[in-house]
C-alpha cells in the first residue's frame, strides 16, 4: 500500500481545499455593520410621524361624520304631525254623589194560603192585571160550609129556648140560671160560626192590592200546604231605589234630596227620583250609610230588581276648568296633558309644539274632565294623536277629530 504524502491544497481564506468526494464547506455571512443611535432615532421619530398622521385622521374622519349626521337630522325633521285640539274652558258644572243601586217595588207580594187544601179554581192568568180584593185561588172549602150551616141551625135553636127561658124567668117559673146557660150556648155557637167563616175565608185566597201577577205556580187539583207559592204580585205603579254611600256623604245628604238614576236596559235616559228615608246608623262593617230614593214608575218602564247607576243631584259647582276627557293621559307616573303653543322656527315662521303637563284631575262629567291644577284656561289640548308625540314635537291641528262618533251609525 501506498501512502500519499503530497501537501494538501489550501483556499484563498485559509481553509483547506476540499478534497475529491468531499461537500464545499458553506460560504460564511459577510459581517454586519453596528446600527448606529442616531439611525434609531430617525426610526422612532419616522414611526411616531406614522402613527400621529393615522391617529389625526381618524379623529378628522370621527369629527366629519358626527357633524355630517347631525346637520343630516338637523335639516330632516319630520313632518308636524296631525293632531286634534281642543281649548281648556271654564263653565259651571254639576256635581253629584254617585253609587250603585237596586231597584224594588214599593209592593211586592208572593200569593200563598194559610191554610192547607186541594185547589178547586183559579180565575186568573199569568201576567194578568188584578184589583184590590179580586179572587185568585179557590179551595175545597165544603167540609167548612157544611160545618157552617149546622151551626147557624144551632145558633136559631138556641136563639128560641133563650127566648122561652126568658119568658119563663119573668114569671119566675125558672131560675136565673137557666137563662145565662142558653144565653152562653148561643154565644159559643155564634163564635163557631164565625170561627168557620174565617176559615171559609181563607180557603178563598184574594188580591191584596192593585198590581200585576206573575207566572202561575199551581193548576187545578193541587194540593198546597201553608205557605206554599202560587204566584207573585207586584204594584209597579211606584219603586225604591236603595243604594249605599261613604259616611264621608252623611253630611250632604237630605230627605227630599233630587236623584238621578239610569239603567243598562235604557241606555242614554235618565229617571228622577226622590230621597224617602236615610238611615240613621252607618254600618260599623262597610262604614257607609244606607239611603233609599222613591220613584214614580206609572209607565211601567223599570222593573224590580234592576241594576241602577245613581246620582244623587248636588249645588252645581260654579268657574270650573274642564278639558275633554280624552286629552288626559293617564299612567303609573301621573295624569298628564299636551298642551299646544306657538314658537318661531329658525326661519322666522310660526309652529305648534307640545309640552307635556302634569295635571289634577277631578270629577267627569258627559265626557269632560275638571281640572283642578296643571293648566289654565285657554290653552289649547290634544284630545287626539298622542301616542305619537313627545316633549317639543311639533303639530299640525288636523282637519277632523276622529274620535269623533258619527252622527249616524253605519246599517249592515
Amino acid at each position: 500500500m501506498t501512502l500519499d504524502h503530497s501537501p494538501k491544497t489550501e483556499t484563498s481564506f485559509g481553509h483547506p481545499a476540499s478534497e475529491p468526494g468531499r461537500g464545499a464547506p458553506p460560504p460564511t455571512s459577510p459581517p454586519r455593520k453596528p446600527v448606529t443611535r442616531g439611525r434609531l432615532t430617525v426610526r422612532i421619530v419616522i414611526t411616531l410621524i406614522v402613527l400621529g398622521l393615522l391617529g389625526a385622521g381618524l379623529y378628522g374622519f370621527n369629527t366629519f361624520r358626527a357633524k355630517a349626521i347631525a346637520d343630516f337630522f338637523a335639516n330632516n325633521k319630520p313632518p308636524p304631525t296631525p293632531v286634534a285640539l281642543a281649548e281648556a274652558t271654564v263653565q259651571t258644572i254639576p256635581k253629584y254623589l254617585s253609587a250603585i243601586g237596586t231597584l224594588q217595588a214599593a209592593r211586592q207580594v208572593t200569593v200563598a194560603p194559610e191554610v192547607a187544601g186541594r185547589i178547586d179554581r183559579i180565575p186568573f192568568e199569568s201576567g194578568a192585571r188584578v184589583k184590590a180584593g179580586d179572587p185568585l185561588v179557590q179551595l175545597n172549602d165544603a167540609t167548612e160550609q157544611a160545618d157552617l150551616l149546622a151551626q147557624r141551625a144551632q145558633a136559631r135553636l138556641a136563639e128560641l129556648n133563650l127566648e122561652r127561658y126568658r119568658d119563663l124567668r119573668r114569671s119566675q117559673a125558672t131560675p136565673q140560671s137557666n137563662v145565662d146557660q142558653y144565653q152562653a150556648q148561643l154565644d159559643e155557637t155564634n163564635a163557631n160560626m164565625k170561627r168557620t167563616s174565617a176559615l171559609i175565608g181563607q180557603k178563598l185566597i184574594k188580591a191584596p192590592f192593585d198590581g200585576e201577577l206573575g207566572i202561575r205556580q199551581v193548576n187545578v187539583g193541587d194540593y198546597v200546604n201553608p205557605g206554599a207559592t202560587i204566584v207573585t204580585l207586584t204594584d209597579l205603579s211606584q219603586l225604591y231605589i236603595n243604594f249605599t254611600l261613604p259616611e264621608q256623604s252623611f253630611t250632604k245628604l237630605s230627605v227630599g234630596q233630587a236623584v238621578l238614576i239610569n239603567v243598562d236596559a235604557l241606555p242614554g235616559r235618565d229617571f228622577e227620583a226622590k230621597i224617602t228615608t236615610i238611615e240613621p246608623q252607618v254600618s260599623a262593617d262597610t262604614r257607609a250609610v244606607k239611603v233609599q230614593a222613591t220613584m214614580d214608575n206609572r209607565e211601567r218602564q223599570l222593573r224590580p230588581g234592576m241594576f241602577a247607576n245613581v246620582r244623587v243631584v248636588l249645588p252645581p259647582q260654579p268657574n270650573t276648568l274642564t278639558v275633554p276627557e280624552t286629552a288626559v293621559d293617564y299612567t303609573v307616573y301621573g295624569d298628564s296633558v299636551f298642551v299646544a303653543q306657538s314658537q318661531k322656527t329658525q326661519d322666522g315662521k310660526e309652529q305648534l309644539v307640545v309640552e307635556r303637563k302634569p295635571v289634577k284631575i277631578g270629577d267627569r262629567l258627559a265626557n269632560r274632565v275638571e281640572i283642578r291644577e296643571g293648566i289654565k284656561a285657554g290653552d289649547r289640548v290634544v284630545v287626539s294623536g298622542q301616542l305619537k308625540l313627545a316633549n317639543g314635537a311639533a303639530v299640525v291641528p288636523a282637519e277632523k277629530n276622529p274620535l269623533t262618533p258619527p252622527q249616524t251609525l253605519p246599517q249592515n
